[in-house]
């Protein structure tokens, strides 16, 4: 059993945990799944980078002191959702995504989105269990050193906070 989290804003010290489990997790889900050109923009140390630069739109879950997962949130985008191995299936992820939901939402958005491979079935599946809609199919343009990347996703949606009606 896992003990409960404790979400917070990352801090800087928490860069070098973030690249290890979004590195190690990156890998899971999308060697096999994307293509090869998303793969050679995707070296180990640009994890390193990409989370030190993001550090002000992630939100950590923190167990024993240690990083046991994170969230990404970009304007109305979830951006990134990974949970270090030894954490995966606790319930965690659960609880980052609605914190990137409430994040969202304090943004002034009410609806959020996300990007899945379609190859990701276990997120796919963890998406649809915690309300999200899959809109279907669409080419995500992943940033990449020399441009984005086109990969084809899938586009999940959710209403996160009520509008007026017209």
């Amino acid at each position: 059993m896992t003990d409960s989290p404790h979400l917070r804003l990352a801090r800087p010290e928490d860069a070098e945990s973030i690249a290890a489990i979004w590195y190690e997790g990156w890998r899971d889900a999308h060697l096999g799944n994307v293509p090869d050109e998303l793969i050679a923009v995707r070296p180990q140390d640009s994890f390193g980078v990409r989370a030190a630069e993001r550090i002000d739109d992630t939100v950590v879950a923190i167990i024993a002191d240690q990083v046991a997962g994170f969230v990404m949130t970009l304007d109305d985008e979830v951006d990134q959702v990974y949970l270090s191995r030894h954490h995966r299936g606790t319930g965690i992820a659960a609880s980052l995504l609605d914190a990137a939901e409430q994040r969202i939402r304090a943004d002034g958005h009410s609806r959020a989105w996300l990007a899945v491979v379609p190859g990701n079935t276990r997120a796919r599946a963890f998406y649809t269990r915690n309300g999200w809609v899959d809109e279907g199919l669409f080419s995500h343009q992943a940033p990449g050193p020399d441009g984005p990347v086109s990969v084809p996703a899938h586009r999940y949606v959710k209403e996160i906070a009520f509008s007026p009606k017209s």
